[in-house]
């Protein structure tokens, strides 16, 4: 907004003082006059101004007058004050939750009645003289001059209000995320927190705490645009390196395929539904699923669910141990020729995942029993007793899920 209405309407520096005068004497009439269109504008939103934002509303716009009427007679002064009141209005106007546009309508209202309300009495025979008499209304060409520096000062307004609506909502935006944010992080931090401050941040994100939820890590820092997406009371931040977000009640019908159809296009993990005080697992077991999809462990599925891939998980949650696993147990295979190794170990997983049903392996591996049975007999003469024990089958079926063909590891990081 310009600071002196002489810079919207470098006109007015020609006015005769009489004009100004004549525009203070018309204060108190001009008053009730807008009032009264105010209020009708504001009856015709659903609002009055009985109300706070009302009452706020009516003495903005009795400032607005008063700064106008008063600019008239000495058009150089500073008009900020009335910029600030606009702001804040326009501020209150967010937070009550009106349209941005419901305040310039309303002061668009007002610009024409005041304009209407001018040119009544500048046509108006003048009263007796004397003290306290009105002057004579302006001329046809100072009206002209009036009418450029009124509807510039109302636009001038109506963008200070815009200016503290857009603040307003800018600021309430941040504050909310921070809120959402630090809910997100109580829930799947380590240590749990107090019920009492966990409804207390549940309170403040205007979320109502869930018996079960899913926390779902997605490829992305867009938290808002994912949350909006899913839906359901969906809350959604960045934590670390992706986006975390908390799905209540997942069991509720349809709710689960829907945050799926969301996350279509973006590469996510969906965590398992736990009670909300075990959120934490949900995110750990996610976060580690993506960081495996991310290199290519999950399949090519975009959206993968962890429920799906919990062997996987398993043995691919220590970087290196379930290579170091595999090496140790798979071992007595490491000497022989590569040909010879890789027939044992598919044999030996195929016998393990046939629980001893030589029929079924030989079927499964489009060979003779007879030739199952040779390769077992190898096989119990490399591992001897372990080929009996449980724990050892199932090291042996967890090490050939890591290394089907048994070859030893060249990486060097184990």
């Amino acid at each position: 907004m310009s600071d002196a209405l002489l810079d919207i309407e470098p006109g007015l520096a020609g006015l005769a003082p009489s004009v100004g005068d004549h525009l203070r004497g018309l204060r108190g009439p001009l008053h009730e006059r807008i009032l009264a269109t105010v209020r009708a504008a504001m009856a015709a939103q659903g609002r009055s101004l009985t109300g706070g934002q009302g009452q706020g509303l009516a003495l903005g716009v009795q400032t607005a007058v008063d700064t106008f009427v008063d600019a008239v007679a000495d058009p150089a002064r500073e008009l900020t004050g009335t910029r600030e009141v606009f702001h804040a209005l326009g501020r209150t106007e967010y937070r009550e939750g009106h349209r941005v546009d419901a305040l310039r309508t309303v002061l668009t209202l007002g610009a024409r009645d005041i304009w209407a309300f001018l040119v009544e009495h500048a046509t108006a025979p003048a009263g007796p003289g004397g003290p306290g008499a009105t002057p004579a209304g302006p001329a046809p060409a100072d009206l002209y001059v009036i009418a450029g520096a009124l509807f510039g000062y109302v636009d001038a307004l109506a963008g200070a209000a815009a200016e503290g609506f857009l603040a307003e909502q800018r600021d309430t935006a941040q504050d909310w995320a921070t809120t959402r944010r630090r809910l997100v992080t109580l829930l799947v931090q380590p240590d749990p927190p107090t019920g009492a401050v966990l409804h207390a941040a549940a309170d403040a994100a205007r979320w109502p705490l869930p018996a079960t939820v899913a926390v779902f890590s997605v490829e992305g820092t867009d938290a808002e645009h994912v949350a909006r997406g899913i839906g359901a009371g969906a809350l959604a931040a960045v934590v670390g390196d992706a986006i975390r977000v908390v799905l209540p009640d997942p069991g509720t019908p349809g709710r689960f395929d829907r945050a799926r159809q969301a996350l279509v296009g973006r590469r996510a993990a969906l965590g398992p539904t736990v009670q909300r005080q075990q959120a934490r697992l949900s995110y750990r077991l996610s976060r580690r699923a993506l960081t495996l999809h991310q290199q290519g462990a999950l399949g090519p599925d975009p959206v993968v669910s962890c429920d799906d891939h919990l062997l996987t998980l398993l043995t691919a949650w220590e970087p290196g141990l379930a290579g170091h696993l595999a090496g140790t147990v798979l071992a007595p295979l490491a000497g022989l020729r590569p040909t010879t190794r890789r027939a044992l170990a598919e044999t030996l997983h195929g016998w393990l995942r046939r629980q001893g049903q030589v029929v079924a392996v030989a079927e499964d591996l489009h060979t003779h029993p007879q030739t199952v049975r040779y390769r077992m007999r190898q096989l119990r003469g490399l591992f001897g007793p372990a080929l009996d024990d449980p724990d050892a089958r199932l090291l042996l079926t967890l090490a050939l899920h890591q290394r089907p063909t048994g070859e030893p590891d060249r990486s060097g990081d184990g």
